[in-house]
């Protein structure tokens, strides 16, 4: 999925500060604290709890970043959040482990922890995510990242129904055979975190693609460390019971998010029109388009201003001759000489819009675009006699068909 960002959008989002200290607010602070409040609110068991906790606790998962680019959220910013909290979390998962389960249960979940597996998923987010960035910057093309983006889709599908296939493979974890403590333990953090993280996100003034990145990325956990921690620490039925906690707070996450993201771009806060076809959408990067766009809007506005000496001149009575070109699309076509070429609008006007005759005068006073007012000495008192000897004008409108 990195591949598929703009190297150019990347650095914008490293510098949006606001939106990645919400999100890692939310994902180390508040979500961990929920989980810590159901923990205590609905009195759970203890390997429930204690595995409740390791979820509420660790890192996004890499699936954020397929579900912001599948429904159009600002990709950027989950890319760069999922390979920042991926960083903190080696600091943030021990520090909030050791407070809730201290005042939870006073067990050490810390000196359990697979600290083997936690650096290698490490590792290998942050690669991954280095090496789609670099590729992306050295071949420079949106079209790679449009395949990229589209290869990505598929993948994150395919591990989709991967993760589910194997899931539901072990008969160990007894997924629909709990209280309903259990289903409303799991899923209250995670529909918690989504409502708190969207208004908090709007108070703050996030761009609403970014609400949708941020809350994405604020609920959205890697349940594989709970999953090590649950085979670890626990055997027989409380073993049964934790490990339903992550694969039933996987299911939860897909669910609710995905349901989000429908609602969210709908709503018109995703880079996706809510008009267009769903079809369209998931299978459209409009973020490589608006890219795309700005990249082509770059390059016009830096050829006009190469060009802009040739724009305007100055005539021997002091007035601005402004040079209007026309590119006539074929077929010996001509517009009238009165009309102007539309992308003439990028040019500053001149005095006035049409070409007329300049009368003989001396001062006067010009009313410009940036509503400033200037009194420009046309024509000095001398020239006013030579103009009416020989009863001509001058014009300050000059077009040229190229």
């Amino acid at each position: 999925m990195s591949a598929t960002v703009d190297i150019h959008s990347m650095k914008e989002q490293i510098k949006n500060g606001k939106a990645i200290l919400t999100g890692v607010f939310l994902q180390f602070v508040l979500l961990p604290f929920l989980g810590f409040a159901v923990v205590k609110a609905l009195n759970l068991s203890h390997a429930m709890g204690i595995t409740l906790l390791v979820v509420t606790s660790s890192p996004g998962g890499s699936y954020s970043n397929w579900w912001c680019s599948l429904f159009n959220a600002d990709l950027a910013l989950s890319v760069t959040m999922t390979a920042i909290s991926t960083l903190l979390s080696v600091l943030t998962l021990p520090v909030n482990l050791l407070l809730y389960t201290r005042f939870s249960y006073e067990d050490d979940v810390v000196g359990v922890l697979d600290w083997g597996s936690l650096f290698t998923a490490l590792v290998i987010v942050i690669s991954a995510i280095g090496m789609g960035l670099l590729t992306s910057a050295k071949i420079s093309s949106h079209k790679f990242n449009i395949v990229a983006n589209k290869v990505g889709n598929l993948s994150g599908i395919a591990l989709v129904v991967f993760s589910a296939a194997l899931s539901s493979s072990g008969g160990d974890s007894q997924l629909w055979d709990h209280s309903w403590k259990f289903y409303v333990g799991v899923m209250a953090p995670c529909v918690l975190g989504l409502f708190f993280a969207n208004i908090l996100t709007s108070c703050l003034g996030l761009k609403k693609p970014e609400r949708v990145t941020v809350s994405v990325e604020c609920c959205y956990q890697n349940v594989g460390i709970a999953t090590s921690v649950a085979l670890t620490m626990f055997e027989g039925d409380e073993l049964s019971e934790a490990m339903g906690v992550p694969l039933f707070y996987g299911l939860v996450e897909a669910l609710v998010l995905g349901v989000y993201c429908l609602i969210a771009w709908k709503l018109g806060w995703t880079k996706a029109p809510s008009d267009d076809p769903i079809w369209k959408v998931l299978a459209t990067s409009y973020e490589v388009l608006a890219a795309e766009a700005k990249e082509l809007e770059a390059i016009e506005v830096s050829y006009m201003q190469e060009n802009n000496d040739g724009a305007e001149s100055v005539s021997e009575f002091g007035d601005t001759i402004f040079h209007y070109f026309r590119l006539d699309c074929g077929g010996g076509r001509k517009e009238p000489k009165d009309k102007l070429p539309t992308h003439t609008a990028e040019i500053k006007p001149s005095i006035k819009t049409k070409e007329t005759e300049l009368p003989c005068r001396t001062d006067e006073t010009i009313q410009k675009d940036d509503d400033t007012v200037e009194t420009i000495q046309s024509i000095d008192q001398s020239s006013v006699n030579s103009c009416q000897s020989e009863n001509t004008g001058t014009k300050i409108h000059d077009e040229a068909d190229v």
